[in-house]
């Protein structure tokens, strides 16, 4: 099929069945300078990142986390949405589609004007305490680990995706966390690590949201991760058409009404066009 032909079935099926759900992933983030956790086979690209049970147990990987988030940090809050944000948030305006469910943390959506958009693994600009419960800004924690960490400030890094960095001359055991200035309790992003669980109002809300809707688009997720590959799985369960665009093969690709395998700001400009 000709990529032409692609985009008129992309329009094709969003006027006959809107308003509709988009799923996004990380690859929409991609143009903003961000890393993603997969290559377009759906294979990891950088070390699998941290555990939320580990996280909670051992001091040390806590450790190695703050680390790496106090280099990676800077660079993921200068993020700014790219064309494909600006598009949804476009299409959301047109009432094309009524709800974003994003497994992105960078909160790009929203910072693009999309007002309907659901974090559904949290936010990486919030830090919450294990202990009392507190929500911080993100921001805040990074000034308190620069003053706790003075020797820490010429350090070989590479971005790593959602906020973390690969270190090069720096001995992690040396790197000082900070607590709760509240409580002195345990600090962790605001957000649901590999190996937790999303909440499960949050699950329902976003569920509900769905079947709400006459169809589901899929953006920039290769969708290996349940937690989003569940609302796939619900659309075809209730008989609502699925649209996958993404630049690599995905776990739903054999459940896909269309699938589209290439450059995402193409066909979120064609949908636009509508």
């Amino acid at each position: 099929m000709q990529v032409t032909d692609q985009f008129a079935d992309l329009q094709r099926l969003l006027r006959q069945n809107h308003p509709a759900t988009v799923l996004t992933g990380a690859g929409i983030s991609v143009s903003s300078g961000l890393p993603v956790y997969r290559n377009s086979e759906g294979n990891w690209v950088h070390s699998k990142p941290v555990e939320g049970p580990e996280f909670r147990a051992q001091s040390s990987v806590r450790q190695r986390y703050w680390c790496r988030s106090y280099f990676g940090w800077p660079l993921f809050s200068r993020a700014q949405p790219n064309s494909a944000h600006v598009d949804l948030a476009a299409l959301e305006q047109q009432q094309q589609i009524a709800t974003i469910i994003t497994q992105n943390v960078d909160g790009l959506h929203q910072a693009a004007g999309s007002s309907e958009a659901i974090p559904l693994h949290g936010s990486l600009s919030e830090v919450i305490c294990l202990s009392c419960g507190d929500i911080s800004p993100r921001q805040a924690l990074q000034l308190r680990l620069q003053q706790a960490n003075p020797d820490f400030q010429s350090v070989e890094f590479a971005p790593a995706p959602d906020g973390d960095a690969q270190i090069a001359n720096a001995d992690i055991q040396k790197f000082k966390i900070v607590n709760c200035s509240h409580c002195d309790g345990i600090l962790k992003p605001n957000v649901v690590f590999f190996g937790d669980n999303v909440p499960k109002e949050r699950v329902q809300h976003c569920m509900d949201k769905l079947l709400q809707s006459k169809l589901l688009i899929c953006i920039g997720t290769s969708l290996m991760v349940f937690s989003g590959y569940r609302f796939c799985r619900a659309a075809k369960e209730n008989a609502i058409p699925i649209v996958v665009i993404n630049n690599g093969v995905t776990r739903a690709d054999d459940i896909a009404t269309i699938k589209y395998n290439g450059e995402l700001a193409a066909a979120l400009s064609a949908l636009r066009a509508l």
